[in-house]
């Protein structure tokens, strides 16, 4: 095994030198260290990830803010009322996989058939990738049409989910949403339960999916601490990285790739600070432009959210499960309220009806989540986060100044677009409704976000706005395709730059209608046949 302590000795080049071991790199880095000709360093700024608050799954805010968090913030956001917003990221081993909700959902399948338009690639397409999936998925569920178990990723229902999701999973249903059991299978409109990437009742992130199986690996090397400062490009191809570990700075060669996993904030920065991207922005910070793609930092993308949140009648929210009873369930039988991943149900669904596919998605969380988990929840509350998951508004990821210590100038763009803010005010109404109907609504009292007294479309603008959050779902800053703004081509490969690819969700052509994080693994996966030059069975079959 290797870390940031230096156990395995650090050679001067490698085959693939991958940056960034969140939930794509972990998941890369393990597939392609099973190649045993294949010399493969995994370079990580952050820590280790042997935490109990990550382990456990309804602990996960305790990571946020912390130094295993990135803890970025957009910059003001005038569709906000110029309010910022704070956007959690993995900072340690797995990412933001090892801080996250832990919803397992890849998007509709018209996503992906979207992204094979998009690109021009129908290797893209929902019927090419979900052979994807299912190597990558151990379904606790079993294997079927769509799902798959031997994989590295454990998928599991919640273990000790709380009444109340019970409730509004009824009630949804009595309010004329169909129910869901499965939103990965045949569809995914409706309302049901999350899976979640939870083991007996413990966080499942990508590395411990991939990663640590892998570590004993020879061929794999691991540096944690190792924060990567530049891409050496040399004549128009990548030839290694530099990177400071331990107060010194260090040059690393890749003899075949360079690939960059650092997220929809990160390798947009590392590719600006390594003098790729838009000239103009480049030479305005002070970075020697090496290659102007213009697209690097663009088209970003992210899920915002509502939060429509009601004090309750009777009943205890999961804010007890932080209790000794609570961790005396979690450490003797992996149950208990420590294990829910707090979002425990959800519902897709259109804000108008002759939208051809979902634009809404709610979670439904049995505590009151507000202000992103800044305080403590001081009382029981129930809360239904309003998603909009088909998003119109763009923004982007740009430097604020040439030393890669700073953190990035991050414009979410947020209700940009009018369209996002009509879907959302749609959204909260819908809300509204399957909190009037029982058995939630024997459970719920008075509204408290945005409040009883705040009625018609106008005023609930008015508190969208003012209530707005992040899903911390951000994509497509280095988006794939090939026209002039695209970074990267369908193969992941930088557009004008030999040898240098970037897996992430920053590669998304469009946001996927769900939570992102099955979807990058997913892309990892794809990569990782890329580099290897292989095509798995499934989908020579899928093909056919």
């Amino acid at each position: 095994m290797s870390g940031g302590t230096g156990v395995r000795e650090l050679r001067d080049e490698y085959d693939v030198v991958v940056v960034g071991a969140g939930s794509a790199g972990c998941a890369l880095a393990g597939r392609l260290s099973e190649d045993p000709s294949l010399r493969v360093l995994l370079l990580e700024a952050g820590g280790s990830d042997k935490l109990l608050e990550v382990q456990i799954p309804a602990g996960m805010y305790k990571i946020w803010r912390t130094r295993r968090d990135w803890n970025y913030t957009t910059d003001e956001q005038p569709g906000l009322g110029g309010r910022k917003l704070f956007w959690p990221r993995g900072k340690l081993l797995g990412g933001s996989s090892s801080i996250n909700a832990m919803i397992y959902i890849r998007g509709a399948a018209a996503d992906y058939d979207e992204w094979a338009r998009l690109t021009g690639d129908p290797s893209w397409s929902y019927e090419q990738v979900l052979p994807l999936f299912r190597r990558m998925e151990d379904n606790s569920r079993g294997a079927d049409e769509w799902h798959g178990t031997g994989g590295p990723l454990r998928v599991e229902d919640l273990r000790s989910p709380h009444e109340w999701t019970t409730a509004v999973v009824e009630s949804a249903v009595a309010t004329g949403y169909p129910r869901n059991d499965d939103f990965n299978g045949a569809a995914q409109e409706g309302v049901g339960r999350y899976q979640v990437t939870q083991k007996r009742g413990r966080r499942w992130s990508s590395a411990d999916a991939y990663l640590h199986p892998a570590m004993k690996r020879p061929n794999l090397t691991v540096r944690t601490g190792a924060l990567t400062t530049r891409v050496l490009v040399q004549g128009g191809r990548a030839t290694g990285v530099e990177f400071r570990c331990a107060g010194k700075l260090h040059t690393v060669r890749a003899a075949r790739e360079v690939v960059l996993s650092g997220g929809a904030v990160n390798s947009p920065q590392l590719l600006l600070l390594s003098g790729i991207g838009p000239a103009d922005h480049l030479r305005e910070v002070g970075v020697d432009v090496v290659h102007d793609l213009p697209g690097v930092g663009g088209g970003l993308q992210d899920h915002p959210l509502v939060p429509v949140v009601w004090n309750v009648r009777s009943g205890r929210s999961l804010t007890h499960g932080d209790s000794p009873s609570g961790y005396a369930r979690w450490f003797g039988a992996r149950r208990g309220p420590l294990t829910s991943n707090l979002a425990e149900a959800g519902l897709f669904t259109r804000s108008a009806p002759g939208l051809p596919e979902p634009d809404l998605q709610m979670h439904f969380l049995p505590v009151k989540f507000w202000k992103q988990a800044e305080v403590d929840p001081d009382v029981d509350a129930f809360t239904a986060a309003v998603v909009l998951v088909h998003v119109h508004s763009r923004g982007s990821v740009r430097l604020r100044s040439a030393d890669p210590t700073w953190a990035p100038a991050i414009d979410a763009g947020y209700l940009t677009d009018d369209r996002d803010l009509d879907a959302l005010v749609s959204g909260v109404e819908k809300a509204r409704e399957i909190a009037g109907a029982a058995p939630l609504a024997d459970v719920l009292a008075d509204e408290w976000s945005p409040g009883g007294t705040v009625h018609g479309r106008e005023a609930l603008r008015r508190s969208v706005r003012a209530t707005l959050e992040s899903l911390y779902h951000p994509v497509s800053s280095c988006r794939m395709g090939t026209d002039e703004e695209a970074v990267v081509d369908p193969q992941l490969r930088l557009h004008g730059v030999a040898g240098l690819r970037v897996v992430d969700a920053s590669v998304m052509p469009t946001l996927v209608r769900g939570n992102t994080n099955a979807p990058t693994i997913m892309i990892a996966e794809r990569a990782a046949d890329l580099i290897l030059d292989r095509t798995p069975a499934a989908q020579l079959t899928a093909a056919r």
